[in-house]
């Protein structure tokens, strides 16, 4: 494999932001070691350039909207259920209501706040990576030669392929961005990542937290505890559907195997909620004994 095909592969990644380092480090790998012959790297090089802009175009949601919106469903389909489970033991409705109320507002933007704040972390930390990374090459172009020679050992190359690697991207101003996605494996985050994250996550966490408090909207002042079996209802089979999907998601939709997983997904979900909720329950009730034990001795 000549230089020429390197040179090539190395001007289809030069921005960060254009692939994500897997898929960066997929195609580095397969043009190594399928590609012989200059012409057909080459040519090779630009399809899967050109599939992976394609594979982009077409991808319909983005993996860490995903992700977040993951986050925020699964902690508002716990601790909101849990708090009106618990608050049904009161037996006043409208105490539900607007308990469950002021926990989803509240707890969406403590979610919402966090997610954008970590956002802005991961920005914060991947321009301090790359001024870091800058200022090596400029003050030590030893320890980064040494480091790109790092990064191609695990391929197995010819020691003189991986000299003239090492001297080409030594002195392409591609640098910074090879020892970023390969280096470091870290990805530029985009710059409207931070307030992306917060709504995902706040308006999966309010969604996740409403459905168990809607049952509570359709019943008398004081029927919590009719509300509340109707509430668990829908909380086992919405908390059963999310780990479903959550689980299949991730290991596929079809066949045998990925379908016991999506099941195990939804029992697990199932438990850790009725946990939760059985909990809450059980300290509001325990709070209420003593409350009523507090109060009989005072009398």
């Amino acid at each position: 494999m000549s230089i020429s095909s390197i040179r090539e592969l190395m001007s289809s990644y030069s921005p960060v932001s254009e692939y994500s380092q897997p898929d960066l480090e997929k195609e580095l790998h397969v043009s190594l070691r399928n590609g012989s012959d200059t012409d057909s790297s080459v040519g090779s090089t630009g399809s899967v350039g050109r599939g992976g802009s394609e594979k982009k175009e077409s991808k319909i949601v983005d993996g860490r909207i995903v992700s977040d919106a993951i986050i925020g469903l699964s902690d508002g389909m716990t601790v909101p259920f849990a708090l009106t489970a618990g608050l049904s033991a009161l037996g006043d409705t409208k105490v539900v209501v607007f308990g469950g109320m002021a926990e989803l507002i509240a707890g969406a933007i403590s979610m919402g706040l966090g997610g954008y704040l970590g956002a802005k972390s991961e920005e914060e930390s991947y321009r301090a990576t790359l001024k870091e990374t800058k200022q090596e090459i400029l003050t030590d172009p030893a320890s980064v030669t040494e480091t790109i020679s790092e990064v191609f050992e695990p391929y197995d190359l010819p020691a003189e392929l991986v000299g003239e690697l090492t001297r080409h991207l030594s002195a392409s101003p591609n640098l910074p961005s090879f020892l970023m996605n390969f280096h470091h494996t870290v990805q530029e985050p985009s710059g409207s990542r931070a307030w992306v994250c917060a709504l995902t996550i706040a308006l999966g966490y309010f969604i996740g937290g409403f459905v168990p408090l809607l049952p509570y909207f359709f019943v008398g002042p004081h029927d919590a505890f009719s509300a509340l079996r109707w509430s668990i209802a829908t909380m086992v089979i919405a908390l059963f559907l999310f780990g479903y999907g959550k689980t299949c998601f991730v290991s596929g939709w079809r066949g045998h195997q990925n379908i016991r997983k999506g099941i195990v997904g939804g029992l697990q979900m199932i438990l850790v909620g009725g946990v939760a909720a059985g909990s809450a329950m059980g300290l509001v009730k325990g709070f209420q004994m003593l409350a009523d034990a507090h109060g009989h001795d005072k009398h």
